[in-house]
């Protein structure tokens, strides 16, 4: 077996519903142009708020993906 070499970014993801949907909704978005996601890791969960309201949800999630290093 080869080894494999991994890249670590942190992304947010939003959503109006919960924070569950707002980390889905960020790997979901990495997914589409990062190739072999391996692991998704929720670091901070913080909320937008406006007139003493919740409007939002975001989930800052790290995601851990192939590197070929080219």
């Amino acid at each position: 077996m080869s080894e494999s070499v991994y890249k670590v970014i942190e992304i947010i993801g939003t959503s109006k519903k919960s924070w569950e949907d707002a980390a889905k909704n960020a790997v979901d978005s990495a997914g589409k142009s990062l190739r072999e996601l391996r692991i998704a890791e929720v670091v901070d969960l913080d909320m937008k708020v406006e007139d003493n309201k919740v409007v939002a949800y975001r989930a800052r999630v790290k995601v851990s993906f192939k590197y070929d290093g080219e």
